[in-house]
């Protein structure tokens, strides 16, 4: 269609241009008419620049299979298209939305070689500024990113020393405990052994320490009230059979999983005055046994914070395959703990049959990472006692991954800017504004999924949606 200097004058881009400036756009420029349907497509190459003369634009962006819109206008003037044509070869020239009319629609096209020469030519120094502005933000946002994982690095890394503490202490405590009472059974060993005792009763004293150890292994799981019932009727045998302060160890023996029947084979099996020594060795037997389950448990507890740590960081995994989404939540999850602390109830409402997902499982955590820990600030606004849920879902050919808070919730006026960069409702100095930016970016740009909220107060939902099938590596975005 014929291009008239006047009329593309009228667009707010160009009123102030000069009549040969106009006459420049014309000529290298051309108007085209679409009818209803799509212009260009993201993720094209950006061959042209696109300014609205009349008609209906709608722009979208790619969520994994879907296409979102995010604006429609019908303003004159309006531009999309090869916006960056002027950074050249520094950045990938592909649109970075889709554009469709909804009827038809006039637009003033130019080729983005031509928008980029004007824009160096004619604005020479706006040029400099956006070109400063772009890759200033970008070098920016990259090295506040940075920062913002280095900060959430240290608390995952105080809050893991922390959970190492408790066990690495609880077998320090249970190895100092279990030499002294070593070294007591070596020496009631050595009394016994001194003593009156037979041939025959020191090997059934033997015989009745191993099933003393099987037992101690099945030990079962006692309530409160039954513990307290059956250390009363285990002191009372003890101090009917002549041992001083039965109270002190029946507790131990109840712990063991001993009754009062196996106290009568230890009786059947020495003389009576010899039975308080015997019944002594053999509580030694069970506090060694009792102290070196403590000692495996605190043992095996380490390695599993280990562990998690591993598959949290995902050290040892390639960057992208297919993962297990439970296993990075409860990593996530054991890696925050000291974080999230005692008065924040967490719930998992898992479905273990939805299958696993292609993914960058390590920035899948990071993600994780952020979400639990705006839901955790939320929780503290509202004096630090709620409830966080972590749900697993199948929808469709997606896999949903929901964190839910009893926080006061994400203000209407604020909610659409949430992830934007560097936008945070945190003071000054404790937020980057960069963590649900970067979640976006993973989650959006890398695994063609979505992430949406829902807020109301006592009520904010994070919905993570992953596709269950590979995104094509060509139209990954940063």
């Amino acid at each position: 269609m014929p291009c008239a200097p006047h009329e593309i004058a009228s667009l707010f881009l160009f009123e102030e241009l000069s009549p040969e400036q106009l006459g420049r756009l014309c000529h290298e420029g051309r108007v085209e008419r679409f009818e209803s349907g799509p212009v260009y497509t993201e993720g094209s190459p950006a061959t042209c620049f696109y300014v609205m003369i009349e008609g209906t634009v709608v722009l979208s962006r790619r969520v994994g299979a879907d296409d979102v819109e995010v604006s429609r206008t019908s303003q004159r003037g309006v531009y999309s298209g090869a916006m960056q044509a002027y950074l050249g070869d520094r950045v990938p020239q592909t649109y970075t939305n889709s554009m469709r009319v909804t009827e038809p629609t006039r637009f003033f096209v130019l080729p983005a070689q031509s928008f980029a020469d004007i824009m160096r030519e004619w604005f020479p120094m706006a040029a400099h500024l956006l070109e400063g502005l772009f890759f200033g933000s970008r070098n920016s946002q990259r090295a506040i990113g940075q920062r913002e994982r280095l900060l959430a690095l240290g608390s995952l890394s105080a809050g893991l020393t922390h959970e190492l503490n408790n066990p690495a202490a609880a077998a320090v405590r249970a190895t100092a405990t279990l030499r002294e009472r070593v070294g007591k059974m070596r020496h009631k060993l050595a009394h016994i052994s001194q003593g009156r005792y037979t041939r025959e009763a020191i090997a059934d004293l033997i015989e009745i320490q191993e099933r003393t150890v099987e037992r101690v292994a099945k030990a079962p799981a006692l309530s409160p009230l039954e513990a307290s019932d059956r250390e009363d009727e285990l002191a009372d045998w003890l101090e009917e059979h002549g041992f001083p302060e039965g109270w002190r160890v029946a507790p131990v023996f109840v712990q063991a999983g001993l009754d009062t029947d196996w106290l009568e084979q230890v009786a059947a099996a020495v003389a009576e005055d010899l039975l308080p020594a015997a019944v002594g060795w053999l509580g030694y037997t069970v506090e060694t046994e009792l102290l070196m389950s403590e000692i495996e448990d605190s043992t095996a507890r380490i390695s599993h914070l280990v562990d998690a740590a591993k598959q949290y960081s995902q050290l040892d995994r390639a960057p992208h395959r297919v993962v297990d989404v439970h296993e990075l939540l409860d990593s996530t999850l054991l890696m925050l703990s000291g974080k999230i602390g005692p008065g924040v109830r967490v719930v998992k409402e898992y479905d273990r049959s939805v299958p696993d997902v292609p993914a960058y499982a390590a920035e899948l955590n990071q993600v994780w990472t952020n979400l639990i820990d705006n839901a955790v600030a939320a929780i503290a606004e509202t004096g630090g006692e709620g409830t966080l849920t972590v749900r697993t879902a199948r929808e469709g050919d997606r896999l949903l991954v929901e964190f839910r808070d009893t926080g006061p919730g994400v203000p209407p006026e604020i909610r659409s800017r949430i992830f934007d960069p560097f936008f945070t409702t945190k003071p000054v100095g404790e937020g980057t504004g960069l963590g649900l930016d970067i979640s976006w970016r993973i989650v959006v740009g890398k695994h063609h999924g979505s992430l949406q909220v829902e807020s109301s107060p006592g009520d904010t939902r994070f919905q993570v949606l992953l596709p269950l099938t590979p995104p094509d590596p060509s139209e990954e975005t940063a």
